[in-house]
């Protein structure tokens, strides 16, 4: 069985976000940087499943350039096999899901599994978009996977339950958790992870298909107003005309 496992390079959830002086861009200046913690269910799960089969192959892949290696070596010294690098900046959801689908495709993998989402933008699109190019299911988000043969069952959420899903390699499949318990590396693992193959090939396709018009922090918070009980009533009206949410 051969997996294909997609990693995002993200920021740490602990670093203050800031932006370049025209808005335009992610400041990244003494930001540190981590595997997106969604792929490390996925990574983990994909290592899992080779371990019970006592074969097979799993790969990561990550749409990045050479300031993500550092991330793609910690993927190979959690139990990876080997790795690939597209020599892209990730610009957006399309253009990344493209190059996964390319690698996917020329490589011949069973099973693409990814994070549900990156901690960055969030945006749960590039696995849909990756199963649409292949023309193979997908299954999002799926929160157990067991394979028996080449027949998957997968458990993944619904709105208000879950649901059994089986389905034939190959497929998509987005991660969370509890599917599994994420690993950390050790030092045999950072060892080996040093010689392991790590493949950097050029993007394929059209360039983003979108641009950032520019970006905006929240707004601050403002002072808390305490209304006493017995003045109810303007407590009602500043909910509605105030803060607008009645």
């Amino acid at each position: 069985m051969k997996f294909l496992v997609c990693i995002s390079n993200v920021p740490d959830t602990t670093t203050k976000i800031a932006f370049t002086p025209d808005n335009k861009e992610f400041n990244k200046a003494g930001v540190q940087f981590v595997i997106n913690p969604w792929d490390e269910y996925a990574l983990t799960r994909a290592i899992e499943l080779k371990e019970a089969a006592g074969s097979g192959t799993v790969t990561v892949l990550n749409v990045g350039e050479a300031d993500t290696e550092p991330n793609i070596r910690k993927a190979l010294a959690i139990g990876a096999d080997d790795a690939i690098r597209v020599n892209a900046a990730p610009q957006d959801a399309y253009f990344v899901a493209e190059q996964i689908a390319a690698v996917a495709k020329e490589g011949g993998y069973d099973v693409i599994l990814m994070g549900k989402e990156s901690i960055d933008y969030n945006g749960f699109q590039v696995h849909g978009m990756v199963g649409e190019m292949l023309g193979i299911p997908t299954v999002a988000p799926a929160m157990k996977l067991d394979l028996s043969g080449n027949t998957a069952t997968l458990e993944r959420e619904i709105e208000g339950g879950k649901e059994i899903v089986t389905v034939n390699t190959p497929f998509v499949a987005s991660c969370q958790q509890p599917m599994c318990e994420p690993r950390i590396p050790n030092m045999r693992g950072i060892m080996t992870a040093r010689t392991k193959p790590l493949k950097v090939i050029p993007p394929v396709g059209e360039p983003a298909r979108t641009t950032v018009a520019e970006y905006a922090l929240p707004p601050k918070k403002q002072g808390v107003k305490l209304i006493p009980a017995e003045n109810a009533g303007d407590l009602i009206k500043l909910l509605r005309n105030e803060a607008k949410v009645i």
